[in-house]
């Protein structure tokens, strides 16, 4: 099983990040499966960053075997979506960028990819226009809207499938709009497609 996500696709939070690079296609980066945080277990903050930020994304289940899908076709190929948080060790990737190295360790580490209960897509609504959102303690964080993103579902899983084939139960994040920031000790993160609540945990 395979995590992809995909960078700068919210024009929102690119200008957050003051992020001046424009990119023709998708960004895409990987996590391994032992990043995978879900059934509501809690994020233990780890000892090797300090600035521990959550951002929020849509996420997508491949349903299945694929390789050079047209974009046409990519619906096809995912039936259930959720919310989900991609974790950043974000003073790690600062100092891996101003060195212009890799920064996997402050985004693929253990348990960085928490991920909400999966619903069919039919019941979310339209992939291109689904309303998602972050509380923590009780307090909305984040919002956005997939219409924003600048690369559509279907058009990241044609661009990856030129790559990557893609097998049944592989993860799409899809891209975080403004709005990220950091988490604490006894947070209370819950997260929403529209008005459903289908992640739920804490930090430790």
């Amino acid at each position: 099983m395979k995590i992809f996500a995909i960078g700068l696709n919210y024009a929102s939070h690119n200008n957050e990040m003051k992020r001046t690079f424009e990119s023709e296609e998708p960004v895409v980066f990987m996590k391994p499966d032992t990043a995978i945080l879900k059934g509501g277990k809690p994020f233990f903050l780890p000892d090797f960053s300090e600035e521990m930020h959550y951002e929020t994304e849509l996420v997508v289940k491949i349903s299945r075997l694929g390789k050079n899908i047209a974009e046409r076709f990519a619906h096809r190929y995912y039936e259930e979506v959720t919310v989900g948080i991609d974790f950043t060790a974000r003073d790690l990737q600062k100092k891996q960028k101003e060195k212009g190295l890799p920064w996997e360790i402050s985004k693929a580490f253990d348990n960085s990819a928490a991920l909400g209960t999966f619903i069919l897509k039919e019941e979310a609504g339209d992939v291109n226009n689904i309303d998602f959102h972050l509380d923590i303690n009780g307090k909305l964080v984040q919002q956005g809207n997939t219409s924003d993103m600048i690369y559509s579902v279907d058009k990241i899983i044609s661009y990856i499938s030129r790559f990557f084939t893609l097998k049944i139960g592989d993860i799409l994040f899809t891209g975080t709009p403004a709005g990220v920031g950091p988490v604490n000790v006894n947070d209370h993160l819950q997260g929403y497609l529209g008005d459903k609540k289908l992640l739920d945990f804490r930090i430790k």
